[in-house]
């Protein structure tokens, strides 16, 4: 069985699921594909072409080695959703997403491993799309203690432009247009995806529980710019509440451009560099480089742009629904390794 899942980019709500905020977050044109076959015994077998490695474990080893040991917390949560396993397989993984990039390949992996095992088990089940996304945010986000949303998990397994809101209560909207055409731009450097995400995420958290611990009852969907300054935080929390109050309403403004019937693409594209313009200056999560393509991108013809995923390294992407390659070469030019996309549809199984 071969199974094929999207990556993602997130347009708007960048660092701010995580904080019970919405996002809006389209799947894109670049896969993983997870090929997978019975083995005879109970070993689990993972060939990785691309990163030259193969990982064995047992069907019953329950031990994780890192906060990325994504095959057995993938084989961990479908046990506990009562699929059943006894004997192991061997699987192939490739990907084209840029990898650790901001791109969602783990994501992206993961929804393809869960889908796979599902329909794999001695007790097989179908799972629809959204129930695949719940297993796959269980079993990277809970069951390994990560800090990251749900949004990659949903965006991968769904496919589209989704609006996802997870307070108080999951919600997920499929947004029907077709944006055209966007340039993954991939500096080539590593990102810190755990030690971003958790100072992004608790610092502002911690902003949130010094504010409540002084009696107000406040929260990031609905504190207001102007409330900031009567709180006693430092200037540099105040900062980092007021970008993330600016990035909601952001969100807000896209959201509210993509219900139109016909929508301004120029206008959505700078509400992308308003949304880069605070995660580089206010959450520093931008590099020099990034911003270098990123300013290359606009200077070709871009509409918009901003960095992709947690930052300090990865991927960018601009928007550029009109002449993508010429996007594509001024990227190139300033050292990027760039890639035309679309939209993609989800998970799916390519028997």
């Amino acid at each position: 069985m071969e199974i094929k899942t999207p990556g993602r980019i997130c347009l708007f709500g960048e660092h701010q699921d995580y904080l019970g905020l919405p996002v809006i977050a389209l799947a894109i044109s670049r896969y993983s594909k997870l090929v997978g076959f019975p083995r005879s015994d109970s070993t689990v077998v993972i060939n990785k072409p691309d990163l030259n490695e193969v990982e064995k474990f047992h069907l019953n080893d329950n031990q994780y080695t890192s906060n990325f040991d994504l095959f057995k917390s993938g084989l961990n949560v479908c046990k506990n959703h009562g699929f059943k396993f006894s004997k192991g397989f061997d699987v192939c993984v490739t990907s084209n997403i840029p990898i650790k990039a901001g791109t969602s390949s783990s994501s992206s992996i993961l929804v393809s491993w869960i889908n796979f095992l599902s329909n794999n088990a001695e007790n097989p089940k179908k799972l629809s799309n959204q129930k695949l996304a719940k297993l796959a945010f269980e079993a990277e986000v809970i069951e390994l203690s990560t800090p990251g949303g749900m949004m990659d998990q949903y965006s991968t397994a769904l496919g589209g432009l989704i609006y996802l809101k997870t307070s108080p209560v999951l919600s997920i909207k499929k947004m029907n247009h077709d944006l055209g055409a966007f340039v993954i731009g991939d500096s080539m450097n590593q990102k810190d995806t755990m030690g971003i995400l958790l100072r992004c995420k608790n610092d502002r958290l911690a902003i949130l529980n010094k504010i409540k611990d002084s009696g107000s009852n406040i929260s990031f969907n609905s504190i207001s710019e102007g409330q900031v300054k009567k709180f006693k935080i430092t200037e540099y929390e105040k900062a980092l509440l007021i970008g993330t109050i600016r990035n909601r309403d952001i969100l807000v403004k896209g959201k509210n451009e993509l219900r139109k019937k016909y929508i301004d693409k120029h206008y959505l594209g700078q509400l992308m560099i308003d949304h880069h313009e605070v995660l580089s200056k206010t959450l520093k999560v931008s590099t020099s480089k990034i911003d270098l393509m990123l300013k290359s991108a606009m200077e070709a013809g871009a509409y918009g742009g901003k960095i992709s995923g947690s930052g300090g390294g990865g991927c960018m992407f601009a928007y550029c629904p009109e002449d993508p390659l010429k996007i594509k070469c001024a990227i190139e030019d300033v050292g990027g390794q760039a890639y035309v996309v679309r939209s993609a549809l989800g998970t799916m199984i390519n028997n």
